[in-house]
């Protein structure tokens, strides 16, 4: 029995990627949309490797496409392989065999563009005639003695007019009289992506198919696909495609894989966080956790304007969520030895994680002193030995900057950044009452003093 679709039903979405290159970020970004779609639902999420391909498909891309859905944390609910599915084709190709749904042309590429060509030239639409609808049995025989094997192609019914309600595009309406008649079977056996998609679909009990709207086509001849295996179709959405910030779909975009975000410090919370809302209006939160994310998701929200990504927003993102990370998701990734403390003290300064090694430096040392006018030297004498005579306290910085104003007058800048540059070498960075514990009393005194030595 065909699930059917009602009121109490299980939502259940899929991403199915053909394992023929890495995943990309609009690629990525249906992957996000389907879990989340799935995940507001309680229902489920499945991944469908599309691996009829067998020449071009490969092993390595299947492994790096759970690779990268891990890394994201879009962790599926079940996986099938079309490559797996072979005898449940054949069954269901057979049934609509018998049916009549699909029949057997014999036509060259060479051919359907020459026929193709002619109509354009009449001003006609160029639709498929449907000849091979005409030969006989016996005609079927005559070609199979000559060597020749069919190709096969769906049989639209074009007496009924397909429609769907999508949920990002609206009201949908194809005249079928408009269409040619799909190849869905090539002459060597092989299947082409759209009939073994449906059978899928329906096997797996998916409700809800969520793709680009370069699929639109694809599902005005898939619905009655629906139809012709008796059951009822998912609810289809179709979203607009990812550009490029110069407005186009970019050859760069279009190669965008995890590694390279991976290799360029991006966290997956920040992708997660921008492709979760490429698309709506909404404002990218980088604050919101996926089960957050999935509470807001609404087809609704979503434009028929192409998304923007931006990689230079990606990284602002990717600051933003570092900043809020919290120890434990980031401690296998910093430098041996840097505590708690010092990764929250470092946090607020950081684009990337990658970059906390750099500050971790400056806390552990060596630092490079600059050189200091002979006035600022004497200052940074008297602030090593105020320093060394200190009470060390939990607001050390305060407690000898407090000192250090009163007695020498010294304020503001004049005050603090003699005292920065001599402990970090650096003009800017953490905050220096969470930075200067971490240094060290005795560090920081030695600091002071080789600074006012010069």
């Amino acid at each position: 029995m065909h699930p059917t679709h009602g009121m109490n039903e299980f939502v259940t979405t899929r991403f199915a990627p053909s394992p023929t290159g890495l995943l990309h970020v609009g690629n990525v970004r249906t992957a996000l949309h389907n879990w989340l779609l799935a995940k507001k639902a309680g229902g489920r999420f499945l991944l469908r490797i599309d691996d009829t391909d067998a020449e071009r498909s490969r092993e390595e891309y299947v492994a790096a496409i759970r690779a990268d859905l891990a890394w994201l944390g879009l962790v599926p609910d079940g996986e099938e392989r079309q490559s797996a599915r072979g005898d449940l084709y054949e069954r269901e190709f057979a049934a609509l065999v018998a049916q009549g749904r699909v029949y057997r042309c014999y036509e060259t590429a060479q051919e359907l563009d020459l026929k193709r060509k002619v109509l354009l030239g009449r001003g006609l639409p160029p639709i498929y005639d449907r000849a091979a609808l005409a030969l006989s049995e016996a005609d079927h025989a005559a070609l199979a003695d000559a060597g020749e094997k069919p190709h096969w192609r769906f049989l639209l019914d074009r007496d009924s007019a397909i429609e769907w309600l999508d949920g990002i595009r609206g009201p949908q309406h194809f005249d079928p009289r408009q269409m040619s008649d799909p190849v869905v079977r090539r002459a060597d056996g092989s299947w082409l992506y759209m009939l073994p998609s449906v059978i899928d679909d329906v096997a797996m009990g998916v409700t809800d198919v969520l793709r680009g709207e370069d699929h639109v086509s694809n599902t005005a001849a898939q619905v009655q696909m629906f139809a012709a295996l008796g059951a009822p179709a998912p609810r289809f959405a179709h979203e607009a495609l990812l550009v490029g910030t110069e407005g186009k779909l970019s050859k760069r975009l279009g190669s965008l894989g995890m590694a390279d975000l991976r290799a360029a410090g991006i966290e997956p919370e920040a992708l997660v966080a921008l492709l979760a809302r490429l698309g709506t209006s909404d404002p990218v939160d980088p604050s919101l956790d996926a089960d957050a994310l999935a509470a807001s998701f609404d087809l609704s929200r979503f434009g028929r304007a192409p998304a923007r990504f931006d990689e230079a927003e990606l990284h602002r993102i990717n600051a933003a969520v570092v900043h809020r990370l919290p120890y434990a998701r980031v401690a296998h990734l910093l430098p041996a030895g840097m505590s708690e403390a010092a990764w929250e003290a470092i946090r607020p300064n950081l684009a990337h994680i990658g970059e906390a090694a750099e500050w971790w430096q400056v806390v552990t040392g060596p630092v490079e002193q600059a050189d200091f006018d002979d006035e600022t030297r004497g200052y940074l004498e008297l602030a090593a030995d105020t320093l060394a005579a200190m009470q060390w306290t939990g607001d050390c910085w305060h407690e000898l900057t407090g000192e250090l104003k009163q007695a020498t007058g010294r304020k503001g800048k004049a005050l603090f950044l003699p005292l920065r540059q001599a402990l970090t070498a650096r003009d800017h960075g953490p905050d220096m009452g969470a930075l200067l514990p971490l240094i060290g009393q005795d560090t920081a005194a030695a600091r002071l003093r080789a600074a006012a030595a010069g």
